[in-house]
């Protein structure tokens, strides 16, 4: 379907900007779209007394409308794809043993896992939670605007709640000033609604209540200095004001002092030096364990997998982190791959999807190869690929937070220093080629001020799923939902995403 992006942002006097930066900074702060201030030297306070704005755009960004709809669609046979996946013990096992002598990281969690596995009992339980975040960018060709995918998250997928403070922000500048009649896109139909914050807590209150202790805590796992605080502490204050649900956060080097698992029934407790008991956790969600720099010693280790083991319902399982990897991103583009997820009759439900189903997935889908994939007849190998196409490619480890990726020119020096024994980590992956020339009004956090900037926008959709598999059988239970989304808005010279490590600011859409 042909589409194209407006010219944008639209035309506004000085005196206008002015009064959005001022009407935005103030609506902001008043409704938690904030983050901590940078932390001085000495360290951070012990109890916060300052907030800055998150940043942000003064417009939304213009979106054809049928391809938000096609991610909103698409998100629900995703959910499914990756419990299917993170069920799969032997799928995952087959990759992560090639990946392993490459990845440190990887192969820690793996081997740690797989020995929780082969453990008296084996792991007592058997329903995984998974918030999830399956992010996109629009690709222009020479005839038509599409959506390409960049990746799937399956842990600590962050700024929901912080994603639906935007839109609601955008929504508030066109009621208060109606963007002062400067485009004719802007109408009330054409803002989505974002209900994200209510979406993710019902995926975490299913857990808990699958889990079928009512006074049970649900235990966050944090980092050390966290300054999106404000976005976890959203879902917090909803599952305790609708749903009267408690939160625990600990980080995970105080977890190994603070949390207990019963050797009789593997009930996870936790406490902290405030507290003179233990409490039963019925949830773990992880907004950490994601980098190699959240495990500075072997202990923090161990203490996930005392976690793992526990009969607490993990968000995510090992096994469900492992599935979000790029190298598992790029295996399921292998022929017949996607068909054994979604079209084999072992999962129990063969006509939930049909064949137009996968191509539509796929449809979304770039080229992406192994760097360490053998030469064919009608290929090179993974490498040379690489080389030959480098200014239209990123080169992904197995890594998330961002500021891990290879891109274009960088990328044949990298592989003249890569070892052919570490190619087996790495893939390579075609750029998308965002629509140029489209600019946006952009606030940093905490500033008074915005600068117009040429931009590319990032959308991701959020989900949640809840799933199982019997005892010695295939068949899954899945409980599932598309729960919300988000836009993450860069600089047009950015490769990389991330908003809590300063690359991306916050923005919301305006469907045409």
């Amino acid at each position: 379907m042909a589409a194209r992006i407006p010219p944008w942002p639209p035309k506004i006097t000085e005196e206008q900007h002015k009064e959005l930066v001022k009407l935005s900074t103030t609506f902001a702060l008043t409704r938690g779209l904030s983050y901590l201030p940078v932390h001085p030297p000495e360290g951070p306070p012990p109890a916060p007394t300052s907030s800055i704005h998150a940043p942000f755009t003064l417009f939304p960004a213009p979106f054809p409308r049928h391809l938000f709809e096609q991610s909103l669609k698409i998100q629900r046979i995703y959910n499914v794809l990756y419990s299917r996946i993170a069920l799969d013990e032997e799928f995952i096992d087959s990759i992560m043993k090639e990946v392993e002598p490459a990845d440190p990281f990887t192969g820690t969690l793996w081997k740690g896992w797989r020995s929780l596995r082969k453990e008296e009992g084996g792991l007592v339980q058997r329903l995984h939670l998974g918030l999830f975040r399956s992010d996109y960018m629009i690709h222009q060709s020479s005839k038509e605007l599409s959506l390409k995918q960049v990746e799937f998250n399956t842990i600590s997928s962050s700024f929901g709640p912080l994603s639906q403070r935007v839109a609601e922000l955008h929504r508030y500048l066109f009621h208060a000033t109606n963007y002062y009649d400067s485009s004719p896109h802007f109408n009330r139909i054409n803002f989505p609604p974002n209900e994200t914050l209510s979406g993710l807590v019902r995926g975490l209150v299913e857990g808990h209540r699958a889990y079928g202790v009512e006074r049970a805590v649900i235990l966050f796992v944090v980092q050390e200095g966290e300054r999106n605080v404000f976005d976890q502490r959203l879902l917090e204050y909803e599952l305790v004001d609708k749903y009267g649900i408690t939160v625990i956060r600990h980080t995970l080097g105080e977890l190994s002092e603070y949390v207990s698992v019963d050797s009789n029934k593997q009930i996870l407790t936790v406490t902290s030096p405030t507290r003179a008991s233990f409490l039963e956790v019925s949830v773990v969600y992880y907004r950490a364990g994601y980098t190699p720099d959240d495990y500075p010693t072997p202990e923090y280790y161990e203490t996930r997998f005392n976690i793992e083991r526990s009969r607490a319902i993990k968000c995510p399982t090992i096994a469900l982190q492992l599935a979000g990897g790029k190298k598992i991103q790029q295996v399921l583009t292998n022929p017949g791959v996607l068909e054994s997820f979604l079209l084999d009759p072992r999962w129990g439900d063969a006509e939930l999807f049909t064949a137009a189903d996968l191509s539509e997935l796929r449809a979304t889908w770039v080229d992406m190869w192994a760097l360490n994939e053998a030469a064919t007849p009608e290929t090179l190998d993974g490498v040379s690929r690489a080389r030959a196409d480098a200014e239209n490619l990123v080169i992904k480890p197995q890594r998330e937070g961002g500021g891990n990726n290879i891109y274009k020119s960088n990328i044949p020096g990298f592989l003249d220093n890569l070892p052919a024994s570490d190619t087996v980590a790495w893939i390579a992956m075609q750029l998308i080629s965002a629509p140029r020339g489209v600019k946006n009004q952009v606030a940093k956090a905490g500033s008074a001020h915005s600068e117009e900037k040429e931009i590319v926008n990032e959308l991701g959709i959020f989900g949640w799923a809840l799933f199982e598999k019997d005892k010695g059988e295939a068949i899954s239970r899945i409980s599932e939902e598309q729960c919300g989304w988000l836009v993450r808005t860069k600089g047009k010279d950015s490769d990389e995403g991330g908003v809590a490590v300063g690359y991306s600011v916050l923005d919301s859409l305006l469907l045409i």
